[in-house]
């Protein structure tokens, strides 16, 4: 632990965990065995980070939400294991309107940055491009990729497998297995090379695709697409069952605009 660092009496550090030049760590603060703390790093709140952890210097984690509503009440983070925090990321914690808790999973990254807002919560194996944010309350799943200086509206969700495209803005959910891209974003159809990179079978992305004709291709409506999806005995999987769920039980509705001929150049082009 550097000389210089700020460590309060009562926080709690595991075995083998580094705290580097001018860090500065709450009394209610947790972190576990074996992580790296870089230079000019805050940690503060109710913070519990888990082992194997990296935080570059100057990020700032656990901090009070950015929200008018919040009174100093007790809220928390609560980050996993084998995390990476780049440089200025700054995740903050909840509200106690909102829950009164953000929760990172496992194995995930944060470029240089990226900003988590109060009470979001973000599963496992998730990759933010620089400058990525997210408002309140949004919801990202495993494997979801949101590359630079994209933005997720407050209460939105990013399904599994996901990717969002560089400068995108999303302002409703963006559905599991796509390429969500744009400023308003719109639906590019499958993240297949995703998928195959993640290891999918041919025969899953197969089945994908064809519910994504449905949705996207068919000329029905969304609930109707959703039917002849559940009615296709082709399309029996988990992949496909999650995806009709994911749409079904979302309360702000998810990216279906397709993006005009224009569009589709440009992002092809890049």
């Amino acid at each position: 632990m550097d000389p210089t660092a700020q460590v309060h009496p009562a926080a709690r550090v595991g075995a083998g965990t580094t705290v580097g030049p001018y860090c500065t760590i709450g009394p209610d603060v947790v972190i576990g065995a074996r992580c790296r703390i870089g230079a000019s790093v805050v940690i503060d709140g109710c913070t519990e980070i888990g082992d194997d952890t990296r935080i570059y210097p100057m990020a700032s984690i656990g901090l009070a939400p950015q929200d008018l509503k919040y009174k100093g009440e007790r809220t928390r983070l609560t980050i996993g294991r084998a995390n990476t925090f780049r440089e200025f990321v700054t995740i903050n914690r909840g509200t106690h309107g909102g829950g009164g808790h953000t929760r990172i999973g496992d194995r995930n990254l944060f470029m240089a940055y990226v900003h988590v807002a109060h009470d979001s919560q973000i599963g496992n194996d998730t990759i933010f491009g620089n400058g990525a944010t997210l408002g309140g309350h949004v919801s990202v799943e495993d494997f979801a990729t949101i590359s630079a200086y994209s933005g997720v509206h407050q209460f939105c969700r990013v399904g599994r497998h996901a990717y969002v495209g560089g400068y995108s803005v999303i302002t409703k959910d963006a559905l599991p297995f796509g390429k969500s891209v744009g400023n308003r974003a719109r639906i590019y159809g499958l993240n297949t090379m995703g998928l195959v990179r993640r290891g999918f079978t041919e025969e899953t992305v197969g089945q994908l695709k064809r519910a994504y004709r449905y949705l996207l291709q068919s000329k029905l409506n969304t609930s109707r697409a959703l039917v002849q999806i559940e009615q296709d005995a082709a399309l029996a999987s988990p992949e496909v069952r999650y995806l009709v769920d994911f749409i079904r039980s979302s309360p702000r509705g998810v990216i279906l605009r397709r993006p005009t001929r224009r569009a589709e150049e440009l992002v092809a082009e890049e």
